[in-house]
């Protein structure tokens, strides 16, 4: 096991900003999608395990702080220079003499950026230049604390298939924290959802929507044409605007296909969508299941 949380409290003053109970554990090669709204303690949850604020409980790990690297909300670099002399300062080394460097530089296309200074990069730039740098450090865990925050959608998307393609065939060990679900869709096989401090649900991404939303779903526009045709079928909790409906198994979803096929509706299936299985986890929470 390459890390594991027994047990984990941190307080700000008198309110508990994160409680974990029960045993949580990462092992190598894992990447670990950490999700909830404003406030959830995911911020939270990567500096304790970064040991930069004091907690109560054991976070047990061999790995040494070295062995670590942070992609955090807030990164700041000297401007009074060109980003190609902040990065071979800080890595150390010269990019004309570094075949990997040079991979990365050019695998997020960065190279007309390497003359700019960093404040006169773009916030997608800045992205890209604070991930190539922690890349560079080859560590055995890294964390992403909302690498895209900031950024437009166009953006975001482009960073994030730019980083799934990447990380497709390697092995690094990854915590990844977002309020995109479509970015953990893309990057993630565990999920940790947090709300309010609490452990909602953990494991992986096809085991929890199984159990939250059924074999599959499909999502329409919640109108009172379709709510119509899908009477009788079961309903999970989604945003006021859409109908999400639940198949336990292919043949209800053939005759749910056919209702909406027959009736020209627009739909889309899904057997991932982190935003339904998270709303339905929270929901079955709150109605009573115990805390993890």
């Amino acid at each position: 096991m390459l890390l594991t949380i027994k047990q984990l409290q941190v307080k700000y003053g008198n309110q508990t900003a994160l409680q974990i109970n029960s045993p949580l554990g990462i092992e190598e090669g894992e990447r670990i999608g950490v999700i909830g709204s404003n406030g959830a303690g995911k911020s939270t949850l990567v500096k304790a395990l970064l040991g930069l604020i004091n907690y109560e409980g054991r976070i047990v790990t061999d790995l040494k702080p070295e062995q670590m690297a942070a992609h955090m909300q807030s990164n700041a670099y000297v401007t009074t220079m060109p980003v190609k002399r902040v990065m071979e300062m800080v890595l150390d080394t010269k990019i004309k003499e570094n075949k990997e460097l040079q991979e990365l530089i050019e695998f997020f296309e960065f190279e007309k950026c390497l003359p700019k200074r960093y404040n006169a990069l773009s916030g997608g730039q800045k992205q890209k230049f604070t991930i190539i740098m922690i890349m560079m450090q080859k560590a055995e865990l890294t964390f992403y604390d909302e690498v895209t925050s900031g950024l437009d959608f166009e953006t975001r998307q482009k960073l994030m298939e730019k980083m799934a393609e990447w990380y497709r065939d390697k092995k690094d060990s990854l915590i990844i924290v977002s309020h995109y679900y479509e970015e953990l869709e893309q990057l993630a096989d565990k999920i940790l959802l947090l709300d309010q401090g609490k452990v909602i649900a953990f494991g992986r991404q096809e085991e929890l929507f199984r159990t939250y939303c059924g074999n599959a779903i499909f999502i329409m526009d919640n109108n009172p044409v379709n709510s119509s045709l899908v009477k009788g079928f079961h309903a999970l909790k989604s945003p006021g605007h859409l109908i999400a409906l639940s198949c336990r198994d292919k043949e209800e979803e053939r005759k749910l296909l056919s209702i909406l096929m027959d009736n020209n509706v627009n739909f889309k299936r899904s057997n991932s969508d982190i935003e339904i299985m998270s709303i339905n986890a929270r929901e079955q929470f709150y109605a009573g299941a115990p805390c993890v």
